[in-house]
């Protein structure tokens, strides 16, 4: 005879998720002081490097000899780092993304280094990756000890959230990345249980960030308030001109990759590409340099003084140079280099037809470089939101998003497997 089945209890599901919240403040406030120590340490090295030592040596800070010196300089120091370090500074950069399997503890502290070293020395990489990657390895090898019956994938769950809500100043982005990544797992609880947590730890992250460093990234665009017909329409062309541009990238990566890779010694591979980015640097000037937040924000505050053609030469320098970082050992992450490309690539096409609003061309073509070069396609459509800081953008950017993703899906990613071959 059937019998009806009652719903648990709601005081059960609680009773689950109320211990979980200690835990993921920890973590979060945990996450947020690493992500900030690392930036303001790489920051005052930067400072060091390209303002007070060039001005006490009488030379231009960001002339293109000191920029090959110091690009070059840096590919010495990261090399040897990967070289002498225990753990090497962890696995090839080219195979990690924005979390992954924990890295043993002893791999942090040099990982930590030379992404210190290479955000001060000008590559053109985020800090998202290694970031992301030592808070992982920290809190999945003290969790365990700590709480040995919590399981192992849920300390990583914590550690991700609470480092991009860290990273973007908000738990909203926090949401987007593990939600995409839950969708297609089995798990117990409805999807909001399992995102109890790591929403706790990601809003801690971000809060923590907020109030010892107010991060943002509103590059001053004028707001979009009432889109019309033809805006969509160039939402729609850029979003997939820029989808274009960046999967360039991704097929020339795998390439690049084996070519720097048969040079075997991370001694030879880490200058080698640190003089071609300070050559890279050379040419496209200091603006192509670094992670590219603070770059995005000067060149956007001077939209109408760029060219096309200065536009679209600092958008295929900027790209070359995410391309040689990645591809040479060095680590760090693709997401903010990718901005810098998709806000020149969009500038430069509101410089070829002016009736386009900037925040249009802009938001379209970093979301479409994004989505070609992270595959990320929540992480992409929120940044390109953010940078505009207009709510009405949204909506053209899911619109401008499905044909950008018909052109990106299934293609070659700015990621490999270990074996070298790319991801689709």
């Amino acid at each position: 005879m059937a019998t009806d089945h009652a719903p648990p209890p709601v005081e059960a599901s609680a009773r689950l998720l109320l211990p979980q919240i200690l835990p993921a403040l920890l973590v979060g406030v945990g996450a947020s002081l690493l992500f900030l120590g690392i930036s303001a340490l790489a920051e005052e090295f930067q400072h060091v490097l390209w303002n007070d030592l060039p001005d006490a040596l009488g030379i231009g800070n960001y002339s293109s000899p000191w920029m090959i010196v110091m690009l070059t300089a840096t590919g010495i120091a990261v090399g040897l780092v990967v070289w002498k370090f225990p753990g090497h500074a962890g696995p090839d950069p080219s195979s990690e993304g924005l979390g992954g399997t924990p890295h043993a503890p002893g791999v942090v502290p040099g990982l930590l280094l030379a992404s210190t070293l290479a955000l001060a020395g000008g590559v053109s990489l985020g800090p998202e990756n290694p970031i992301i990657a030592s808070n992982i390895a920290l809190t999945y090898w003290l969790g365990r000890k700590a709480a040995p019956s919590m399981p192992g994938a849920a300390w990583v769950a914590l550690a991700s959230a609470a480092t991009i809500g860290a990273l973007f100043g908000t738990p909203v982005a926090a949401a987007l990345v593990l939600s995409e990544a839950l969708a297609g797992q089995p798990g117990r609880g409805s999807l909001w249980d399992r995102l109890f947590a790591p929403l706790v730890a990601a809003g801690t992250g971000a809060l923590t960030t907020q109030l010892l460093s107010q991060p943002s990234f509103d590059v001053g665009l004028p707001p979009l308030d009432d889109p019309g017909f033809g805006d969509i329409l160039a939402a729609l062309v850029i979003a997939s001109a820029a989808a274009l541009f960046g999967l360039a990238a991704c097929y020339l990566f795998p390439h690049v990759h084996a070519a720097f890779r048969r040079l075997r010694h991370p001694m030879v591979m880490l200058p080698l590409g640190g003089l071609t980015l300070g050559l890279l640097g050379a040419l496209g000037g200091h603006l192509t340099l670094f992670k590219g937040l603070a770059e995005t924000k000067e060149l956007t505050a001077s939209v109408g003084s760029w060219s096309s053609g200065e536009l679209m030469k600092l958008a295929v320098v900027k790209l070359l140079a995410l391309l040689v970082a990645a591809s040479c050992g060095f680590p760090g992450g693709r997401i903010f280099p990718a901005v810098f490309i998709g806000a020149s690539f969009g500038l430069c096409a509101q410089a070829l037809v002016p009736e386009i609003p900037p925040a249009v061309a802009v938001s379209s073509a970093v979301m479409g470089v994004l989505l070609a070069t992270t595959r990320q396609g929540w992480i992409s459509l929120f940044t390109g939101a953010v940078l505009a800081s207009s709510p009405t953008m949204l909506a053209v950017l899911c619109l401008a998003s499905l044909p950008a993703w018909l052109i990106v899906t299934g293609r070659p990613q700015l990621e490999l497997d270990h074996e070298g071959h790319s991801l689709r």
